[in-house]
């Protein structure tokens, strides 16, 4: 595209060139005129010179008509490429956006494998029996643990079983003569 648009700006440029040279030599054919009419030169060698300047006057406006048709199909073929361009880029644009959306699904669909994966590998019924043997173990640990309460007390000694005896009847009868002497009312009179 740059390159034709460079060919563009030349024919361009040469138009330019070719009407300023066009119109130079139509000057120069006037001027020549003038100074056979002044008396400068002879009338055949201007009228000579003139024709050959009027030669080259046509010469430089078919090359400007040519340029003019050429810089034409320059701008036309500059427009088409712009246009070519244009549609590639916004591909370009979509196809990224598609990559980007794919690289999305794929990272989901993988993850959602991955999942799937690791939840068709567990075995519920194992699960379960596994949690079955764990409340059985903790059953047996918790009766192991009343049994060896119930063996510390069988362990205890004749002294430690009779002081534990007289420890509740005395409590329990010091709790009862305290009841007797409330309803008897003889703990008001002591204070």
């Amino acid at each position: 595209m740059a390159e034709v648009k460079a060919l563009a700006i030349r024919s361009k440029k040469e138009v330019s060139d070719h009407s300023s040279k066009a119109k130079d030599y139509e000057a120069k054919a006037m001027l020549l005129l003038k100074k056979a009419q002044d008396g400068a030169i002879s009338a055949e060698e201007a009228d000579r010179l003139a024709g050959e300047a009027l030669l080259k006057k046509e010469q430089h406006t078919e090359h400007k008509l040519r340029s003019e048709k050429e810089s034409e199909n320059f701008e036309k073929q500059v427009a088409q490429l712009e246009a070519a361009v244009k549609k590639i880029r916004s591909n370009i644009s979509k196809w990224e956006n598609e990559l980007k959306t794919l690289q999305a699904r794929v990272k989901v669909s993988s993850a959602t494998k991955k999942l799937n994966k690791q939840l068709s590998n567990i075995d519920t019924s194992g699960t379960v029996s596994m949690l079955e043997k764990m409340k059985d173990k903790v059953a047996q640990e918790e009766a192991l643990a009343e049994s060896y309460g119930e063996i510390a007390m069988e362990n205890r000694s004749v002294d430690e079983e009779i002081d534990s005896v007289l420890d509740e009847n005395e409590t329990k009868a010091s709790d009862s003569l305290a009841a007797l002497k409330a309803k008897m009312g003889l703990d008001k009179k002591e204070d």
